[in-house]
């Protein structure tokens, strides 16, 4: 049983903005390796299809019982319209822009006896004037959330996020940035941003300690202007570092399954929990909580209101 107060997420509106993606699971049985190569045969048994990315992170949100909007781009395909289902499913108001010219990205897993094989991935870029549209709609959408999630995986879908931060922060809205690669400066401005260890040393180079990591941190921030780094750090918990200084908080003991989407869940609880009148100090330690629960989980997973109570 959980002692971290859980607060009414009812009121909670989040906004999200981002790449998409299908998360597809084929489960099957392994017997025998292949006689023209020496690789395994996996005779499937069943397939599964999960909302992945930003889509991901808005499946938390509503997860966690707060109203959530997404906002991203699709091709006019198959895998588009099942994600629509499959976001339609929870809850989900999202507004999937379709661009003909684009593939939706998906992610295809192959697993033997519920170990990944194999991960094939399907993906290209949007086109520049469906990422315009979407511009527009992200500022017309701002007034009614209170939270802005920006889930960046790289896939092009936030080519004019510098743009939806400035119009974010005009509107006093807070950003959330789960980042991707080397330049930080396209997050400036952002209230709190949240790469794990591997991200951010791709941006402020190896640390030697702890106190080397803060002042690596504390110069990052000043120079871009953000509130607060949230740095997830796996099997050592996360640390929040803001003008108040460092704030960590241990990793839950408890069997590591899959870390898969782990990131997704983390900021997303941090923005509902945040939507939801806590400081991020609280936050954090309910976004910590969260992910020990879908570590423990096969594939992309959410963790409800009711798990974390009860965990």
């Amino acid at each position: 049983m959980s002692d971290l107060p859980i607060p009414d997420t009812s009121g909670a509106r989040l906004l999200i903005v981002g790449d998409v993606m299908l998360d597809r699971y084929w489960f099957g049985d392994v017997s025998r390796i292949s006689p023209e190569a020496p690789v395994p045969v996996v005779k499937v048994e069943r397939t599964e299809e999960r909302p992945g990315g930003a889509a991901n992170v808005a499946r938390n949100c509503s997860a966690l019982g707060a109203r959530t909007a997404l906002l991203s781009v699709v091709g006019a395909d198959e895998a588009g319209a099942s994600l629509a289902r499959l976001l339609a499913a929870s809850n989900i108001d999202a507004s999937l822009h379709e661009d003909a010219q684009l593939n939706t990205t998906v992610k295809l897993r192959v697993l033997g006896r519920q170990q990944q094989l194999l991960r094939i991935d399907f993906e290209n870029w949007p086109a520049h004037e469906v990422l315009r549209a979407k511009l527009a709609e992200f500022e017309e959408r701002l007034s009614a959330c209170d939270v802005v999630i920006l889930s960046d995986y790289g896939k092009g879908g936030l080519a004019h996020i510098a743009e939806m931060i400035r119009l974010a922060r005009a509107a006093c809205k807070p950003v959330l940035v789960d980042p991707k690669g080397e330049d930080y400066a396209r997050y400036a401005g952002a209230t709190v941003l949240t790469p794990n260890r591997a991200e951010l040393r791709q941006v402020v180079g190896r640390w030697s300690s702890d106190d080397d990591l803060a002042l690596r941190v504390e110069r990052l921030r000043e120079d871009l202007g953000f509130e607060a780094l949230l740095l997830t750090r796996s099997e050592e918990g996360m640390t929040l570092f803001s003008s108040a200084g460092a704030l960590h908080e241990p990793a839950l003991a408890r069997e590591v399954y899959d870390v898969s989407g782990a990131g997704d869940t983390v900021i997303a609880t941090l923005a509902v929990m945040l939507a939801s009148g806590q400081g991020l100090a609280a936050a954090m330690k309910l976004a910590n909580r969260a992910a020990g629960i879908v570590v423990g989980k096969l594939g992309t997973a959410t963790c409800s209101l009711e798990e974390l109570r009860n965990n």
